[in-house]
């Protein structure tokens, strides 16, 4: 019996308030959630339409190679000497150093 006097509403009580945590709990979520991830998207998008030839780039996979050649959708990496291997663009995670930076692929 308690409980259910506990769970029962005022009658009549249309206050802002009580549309306050709703309203707050939505906008923590937007916050800390969806508008952190809608920055490293755009920031990953970003980094896939500048790649150039030359740079060195680490896949989702963790694999490291140099760009050598470049599309709308795939790009080429060279991960050793004579070894090459294509990729979807969305593949590229971060880029380690500008175009022809002199770097060795490891």
């Amino acid at each position: 019996m308690f409980l259910t006097l506990l769970l029962q509403a005022p009658a009549g009580s249309n206050s802002p308030l009580q549309y306050a945590f709703p309203l707050l709990l939505l906008g923590v979520f937007y916050f800390f959630m969806i508008r952190p991830q809608q920055k490293r998207s755009a920031e990953a998008k970003k980094l896939r339409e500048n790649l150039s030839k030359g740079s060195q780039v680490v896949t989702i996979g963790g694999l490291h190679g140099r760009v050598v050649e470049l599309s709308d959708e795939k790009v080429t990496l060279e991960v050793d000497k004579g070894t090459r291997l294509t990729f979807d663009r969305t593949a590229i995670a971060r880029q380690l150093g500008g175009a022809n930076t002199g770097e060795t692929v490891a």
